[in-house]
């Protein structure tokens, strides 16, 4: 295996390319183009587009690997090493033309996350990390934020557009948070979110029905910042389970506890 702090930079420099075909079409895109994938979930060419690119490149990089992907462009899973990806995060945002949308990367060999990017294209900030390194911003180090109570802290969330069987416990810990912390915020980009956390803009973030190629950039860079990241149960679950919480050390678990609180999960 190549050395993941170069295959790491490589990826880097293949979202800033990436990046500047979707920022390009973002001015080209009109109502025509946007496709519904199902409830409250869209997707444009753009998406398919730049995950075409992003699989063609990341095959000259590493032959042997498999895909798991949003789009669909591609059907090859591998024993070994995955890239996991999503090409435009934050969609919605996207074709509205609200700035805050990301393209995610990670690679996984067999379960484990060695390498993670997330490229917020606006802002052109690249946040990554690989297996053994700590979490930079481009190319400075990162770290999570060192608030240690709720009542201190800024948190992210995402609100469901399809799965709504969490839906009156989540609004319930929602408000709870309001009215203990300093804010929650939904910028529409779990990736975006997780980057904010790992670089301690947001402090902590919770969210439940998302994707693996919502969280695994994400939460590894968090990791690699210093931050924790576990799913709603406390456990490890958080790539493939689709529920997260990740923050930094000090509120990880009053944040889990008051989360679990509200939904009724056992502790045990």
């Amino acid at each position: 295996m190549e050395n993941y702090g170069n295959l790491c930079m490589s990826v880097c420099s293949l979202c800033e390319k990436t990046a500047d075909y979707i920022r390009g079409e973002a001015l080209k895109l009109k109502t025509s183009d946007v496709e519904i994938k199902g409830m409250h979930n869209f997707v444009t060419y753009v998406d398919k587009t730049a995950e075409k690119k992003l699989v063609e490149a990341l095959q000259s990089l590493l032959p042997s690997a498999g895909f798991i992907v949003e789009e669909n462009t591609i059907e090859k899973k591998s024993a070994d090493y995955n890239w996991i990806i999503d090409p435009l995060d934050g969609t919605t945002n996207f074709i509205h033309g609200i700035p805050c949308y990301c393209i995610s990367i990670a690679l996984m060999s067999e379960k484990e996350i060695v390498l993670g990017v997330i490229y917020e294209i606006n802002l052109k900030e690249c946040f990554y990390a690989w297996k053994g390194s700590p979490a930079f911003l481009n190319a400075k180090e990162i770290h999570v934020s060192k608030s240690t109570k709720i009542v201190d802290s800024l948190l992210a969330t995402g609100f469901p557009y399809y799965d709504y069987k969490h839906l009156d416990p989540y609004l319930d810990f929602f408000k709870y948070l309001i009215l203990e912390s300093r804010g929650v915020r939904r910028l529409g980009s779990a990736a975006v979110d997780l980057a904010y956390v790992a670089c301690g803009r947001f402090d902590g973030f919770y969210e439940y029905s998302l994707n693996p190629w919502d969280v695994a950039a994400g939460s590894f860079i968090v990791e690699q910042a210093g931050g924790k990241v576990c799913d709603f149960s406390g456990k490890d679950n958080f790539i493939f389970g689709q529920e997260i919480i990740a923050a930094n050390p000090f509120i990880i678990n009053s944040l889990l506890s008051n989360l679990q609180h509200f939904f009724k999960i056992d502790k045990q």
